[in-house]
């Protein structure tokens, strides 16, 4: 029998994947659960393991292709003694409905498209996805506007990230000619799907945010000295170790509480007060970036928040994240303490307002003041970097803000926490 894989549903606001990388070719046998391709949405790159065991008998898409949810993707000839594949197979029902179908077109191979077309033809013989020609219908993009769109994908295709821009931009005159760098005997490598993704984002929010930042010290000591008194304890209750990000979730959930500015967003000039704490944490994967999101911190205790931290790092960095737990965020903390890093600049994770950097700890040589008089004292010292979108908030708020956040992290109540 064969069966049919189709592009699967990678969370409830995703409504179309990008095939990144086929694992197995036609011919190829595979078991149940391995795996059989890479798929990418605009959240988040997933393994798919095929459904069955068999034969694959045929891939209807190619790497870039962009294809909706619920579209014939592949198909597998679950009986294993077949020696040799039709080239027109019987298609039989699997054991649970289909959706509707999709027509999977597979057009001549064409030349690279250049990079200022010289002539736009009358009739447009470039395969576009339903994705692009939807997006196309909706903003009345005519053929031969479509067909003058410069495509990254495979064979100048347009992608949807292309017409996206191409309507960003629509009005501004012809795009500025570019110059390549030269290539002076080094490594030409195209950029993977994740780092798209991340350097889209990235400029995006450049551009739609006025970012400043705000950085002060934090005196981080009382919280050091209690993690390296607690910390084996800790660990033979949880099965992991105790670190400042819980601490800093913490301290940030409740300066948030307060400023609710911090924990807006803007769309155009309407502005969106979340009603929870939505904190998305950046993890650093192997390819990336990703920032999944502990929703509704504030009605989380400190060991809540521990084991949330733990179990989201974890999941993100075995690639088990769902598209769903990446979204949602209405603030954002980056920790690139972690890597030895005293300060930086982040920028803001969109639609969020503002970002919380995270500095590394280190002892420092520091004036202790005090009624009696002033003294040299080695304290452990962090530095908070705070981005704000100045559209909404002032230099004042931020300041206030991150102030907060610097007396919530010195004068913790450390042992009423568990």
């Amino acid at each position: 029998m064969i069966v049919e894989v189709l592009m699967p549903k990678m969370g409830e606001s995703i409504t179309e994947g990008t095939i990144l990388e086929w694992r197995k070719k036609p011919g190829d046998t595979i078991l149940l659960d391995e795996i059989l391709l890479e798929i990418g949405t605009d959240k988040v790159d997933s393994e798919i393991p095929s459904p069955t065991a068999g034969t694959v008998v045929e891939l209807l898409a190619e790497p870039n292709d962009v294809l909706d949810v619920g579209a014939v993707i592949a198909r597998i000839e679950t009986d294993a003694s077949a020696a040799a594949v039709d080239e027109h197979p019987t298609i039989e029902s699997p054991s649970q409905p289909d959706p509707d179908p999709v027509e999977i077109k597979h057009p001549d191979p064409e030349p690279s498209i250049p990079a200022v077309p010289a002539e736009v033809k009358p009739k447009d013989r470039r395969f576009y996805t339903p994705v692009v020609r939807k997006i196309a219908k909706e903003h009345a993009v005519s053929d031969s506007e479509l067909a003058s769109i410069m495509g990254s994908g495979k064979n100048g295709r347009v992608m949807k990230k292309d017409i996206l821009t191409h309507l960003d931009t629509r009005g501004e005159g012809p795009p500025m000619m570019s110059t390549s760098p030269p290539v002076t005997g080094g490594e030409v490598e195209e950029m993977d799907h994740m780092r798209k993704l991340i350097a889209n984002h990235m400029r995006k929010s450049l551009d739609t945010a006025a970012h400043v930042y705000l950085m002060t010290e934090v005196d981080m000591t009382p919280i050091v000295d209690f993690v390296a008194k607690e910390g084996d304890a800790f660990y033979g209750w949880e099965g992991f170790k105790l670190t400042y990000t819980p601490f800093i979730v913490l301290a940030a959930t409740r300066a948030l509480q307060s400023f609710p500015d911090m924990n807006s967003a803007l769309n155009g000039t309407t502005i969106i007060r979340n009603r929870n704490v939505n904190i998305g944490l950046a993890v650093a994967v192997e390819q990336g970036l990703m920032v999944p999101v502990i929703p509704r911190c504030e009605e989380l205790n400190f060991l809540g928040l521990c084991r949330k931290v733990r179990d989201l790092a974890v999941r993100t960095r075995d690639k088990q994240i769902s598209p769903d737990e990446l979204q949602g965020s209405t603030f954002s903390i980056t920790n690139f303490g972690v890597f030895n890093v005293t300060m930086g600049t982040p920028i803001i994770n969109q639609p969020n307002v503002g970002i919380l950097g995270i500095g590394t700890v280190k002892k420092r040589a520091v004036v202790l003041e005090s009624e009696t008089g002033d003294s040299i004292g080695i304290r452990s010292m962090m530095v908070l970097s705070l981005g704000i979108d100045h559209r909404l908030v002032d230099g004042a708020g931020g300041a206030r803000f991150i102030e907060s956040v610097q007396s919530n992290l010195e004068s913790m109540e450390l042992e009423k926490l568990f």
